[in-house]
């Protein structure tokens, strides 16, 4: 914190002239000594050796000057990033300080009880509440300190490996045993990824590592892992062949030779996986620009795109080939490529992802059951690369937008076009047979994969809403805006989906609750499809599948299409009940918007539309729960799940991106879900018994008692309605009439397209 940096560039200064002293030595040399060899006085065999030497000394003159050059560059290199850290940790201090903390010269922070007024002290002091809350908070700005101060460290330590380095010799035919680094180069990174690379080449070898040279591997990579010199410097060193080789025998060190250390070997794969995806970053000139356009392909012939290409090209190579020692359980580059991308925390560009994903296809239909799991398989490695790319895939909602969106690639108004969708979700001879994982013995044995399609359901669901996919006890808010794009991938999930004629829409039951999660959010669409008075949504459904409404896109399919596709996803209880949920959520919104003073008719209008949905959700559940050949849940089961996920999840507020920066969504009162999920939670409560409970979750989820409790609240809350009063009330039950008239027709309407597929 004290240290004079300015003495950095002070001494690169000095560096600097000592290259200019350099340059005038070696034109007086040249001039003086060198010289005369070259001329037409001295001639024969002495001119002849004296010439030879005249140029090693010449050329060490050069080569001086180049590493006083490199030493001074790399000076205010470690002078740039000490005072950045430093000022990081300045700033962390004094936040910390302003927080009510002390922060001591040593680094340790603690409360400052010395700030407090006499009363709050003594409150401190009695108060285990608060005492907890402070010891958190400490910890946290502990926690803060103790990172920046290593960042320091670790930065220091790659500025210690770049001065080791730029003064060795690296010609060994320069005709000196040691003289000066004519390759000298002014970049610390560039010295700490030849350093890694010597380390990572060893272990892609198979010889033992020491643990220092480990520790000092994790360093690099965590010094660097925002820093694309050394992440391509690192890669273009190790390549591709070299880096399969390498993430294969950290698995095989973490899994098998030495599992107690299992922990520092997924680092390094965490590590590897962010290096890979700083290094194929596209520059921001040609990041908006499609894979298949003319921009791109422009770009990636420059010498900018260099790197790119020739890294792309080496896992086209090493990809399909097969690294595994036992014949009959091979081990693909693709597969231990994209299972060390997995341990990324850093998101995958979308270009690279987009190339990977058409890579991967190709190499699968050149060489069919690449992907199959044989055996045991391999420990951390998953045989299905398409599945684990996609579930990468999901942490860049945009890159799985682009990818999956089935109006193209290119630009332009006429689009190139891809058929992703088609051949990962759809059905028919052109489309992926996925892989069975097959045991191997007296005969083979093909068993589904339990984690087929997980990748692909997450991708999915974050292609069609532009966010993460969601986590556990996470539900979906039913009013987001969407793209183009997304919609289109929405419009085109469903059309892949649906029955063909006489046939049942069924949907794997990995990709059932996610693709819920992402139909939920278009849930202002299914609403007023469903409802069946929009004639914006049915001319759209002809058409495009999507229109556009101000800033968002509207999902646009046919009434039976969709009926069907949420029949398939309703087999899983809990992706039934985000849909509800999220049903729920809109039409309590859509009630609450209904002005105070309103008509009669600007009442029923939007409340007998809400009638329909419930209506045609009470058919779908009523099919799921009579269908003989649900054999995954029992009738119980199936309801009791239902009731858990409607009265335990909870909306997490969503930054969503607009034109005008981002607006927030998620975090309205919902009264009256909120009414209606509380009294079951309590109903549930009082039971321990799955029966009992399904006997609950019918009371709850029947749309008439929906209904009424929902209306109820709603206009509890009002002012133009007063419930005490017989006209009040007369004016709810007239409501709630037309709300169950409502039921009957979306009921009757959807039983119709569930019964009847031919039609």
């Amino acid at each position: 914190m004290t240290t004079d940096l300015a003495t950095l560039t002070a001494a690169a200064d000095g560096w600097d002239d000592m290259a200019g002293e350099f340059d005038k030595q070696k034109q007086a040399y040249k001039r003086d000594v060198h010289g005369i060899s070259m001329g037409q006085t001295w001639l024969g065999l002495s001119a002849d050796a004296a010439n030879r030497r005249f140029d090693i000394t010449l050329k060490e003159y050069e080569n001086a000057q180049t590493e006083a050059k490199a030493v001074a560059s790399l000076l205010r290199d470690a002078h740039t990033q000490f005072v950045d850290l430093r000022g990081k940790l300045e700033t962390a201090r004094k936040e910390a300080v302003e927080a009510g903390m002390k922060v001591s010269d040593q680094g340790r922070v603690s409360f400052d009880t010395e700030r407090l007024s006499e009363g709050a002290r003594t409150a401190y002091h009695h108060d285990p509440d608060y005492q907890d809350s402070v010891r958190k908070s400490v910890s946290s700005w502990q926690d803060r300190i103790d990172r920046l101060v290593k960042d320091v460290i670790d930065a220091d330590k790659g500025v210690e490996i770049a001065f080791k380095a730029v003064v060795i010799d690296s010609d060994v035919t320069d005709g000196t045993t040691n003289g000066f680094n004519g390759k000298a180069q002014g970049d610390i990174e560039k010295y700490e990824a030849e350093n890694a690379d010597d380390i990572a080449n060893r272990v892609a070898n198979g010889e033992k590592m020491s643990a220092a040279e480990l520790a000092e591997l994790r360093r690099a990579f965590r010094d660097n892992s925002d820093d694309k010199a050394f992440s391509q410097t690192f890669l273009s060193g190790l390549g591709p062949d070299a880096t399969i080789k390498f993430t294969n025998e950290l698995n095989h060190l973490a899994y098998d030779s030495d599992k107690s250390h299992k922990a520092v070997y997924m680092d390094l794969q965490g590590g590897l996986a962010d290096t890979v995806a700083k290094a194929t970053q596209v520059p921001g000139s040609v990041a908006d620009a499609p894979p298949g356009s003319q921009k791109f392909k422009e770009w990636l012939a420059s010498d900018d795109g260099k790197f790119y290409r020739e890294w792309t090209a080496g896992l086209n190579k090493y990809g399909p080939k097969n690294y595994g020692s036992d014949a009959g359980n091979p081990l693909y580059g693709y597969q231990s490529v994209v299972s060390m991308m997995q341990h990324s925390d850093a998101k995958f560009d979308d270009q690279f992802l987009y190339q990977m994903g058409d890579d991967l296809i190709a190499a699968e239909k050149k060489q069919p059951g690449i992907f199959t799991e044989w055996g045991a398989g391999h420990d951390g490695i998953r045989a299905d690369a398409i599945d684990g790319l996609l579930g990468v895939m999901s942490k860049n909602p945009d890159a799985a937008t682009a990818f999956f969106d089935p109006a193209g690639n290119g630009e332009g108004p006429n689009h190139v076009g891809n058929d992703h969708l088609h051949y990962l979700l759809g059905s028919g001879d052109d489309t992926r047979e996925w892989p069975k994982h097959v045991t191997t013995g007296v005969s083979n044995i093909e068993m589904d994969d339990p984690l087929s399609r997980t990748g692909l359901g997450a991708a999915l669901e974050a292609a069609a809403t532009g966010q993460l996919p969601l986590k556990a006890n996470q539900d979906a808010w039913p009013e987001v805006p969407h793209s183009d794009a997304q919609a289109r991938v929405m419009h085109g999930i469903i059309d892949q989906l649906k029955p063909s004629e006489g046939t049942d829409a069924p949907v794997h039951e990995n990709l059932r609750q996610p693709l819920a999660n992402a139909l939920a959010q278009y849930t202002n669409d299914t609403h007023e499809i469903l409802g069946g008075m929009s004639a914006d949504y049915v001319k759209a459904s002809t058409g495009d599948g999507y229109f556009r409404d101000g800033n968002t896109a509207h999902l646009a399919v046919s009434q039976k299409d969709l009926v069907q596709v949420m029949r398939g996803l309703s087999e899983d209880p809990d992706a039934y009940a985000a849909l509800h949920k999220a049903e729920s959520r809109y039409i309590d919104g859509e009630m609450y918007k209904i002005p105070e003073g309103s008509t009669d008719f600007e009442q029923s209008a939007p409340l007998n539309k809400a009638g329909a949905t419930l209506g045609a959700y009470s058919a779908i559940r009523e099919d799921v729960i009579n269908d003989g050949r649900m054999a995954k849940y029992s009738e119980a089961d199936w309801k009791a799940k239902v009731a858990y996920h409607v009265i335990g999840g909870a909306v997490t507020p969503l930054a969503i991106p607009t034109a005008g920066g981002s607006i927030v969504v998620g975090d309205a009162l919902q009264r009256g879900v909120d009414t209606w999920a509380w009294q079951w939670g309590n109903s549930m409560k009082a039971e321990a018994d799955a029966s009992a409970n399904a006997a609950i979750a019918d009371h709850y989820l029947d749309a008439h008692n929906q209904t009424v409790l929902m209306v109820d609240t709603w206009a509890n809350n009002r002012t133009d309605i007063d419930t005490t009063t017989e006209a009040g009330k007369a004016k709810v039950e007239d409501l709630t009439n037309g709300i169950l008239n409502s039921q009957d027709r979306g009921t009757n309407q959807t039983q119709r397209y569930l019964t009847d597929t031919s039609n």
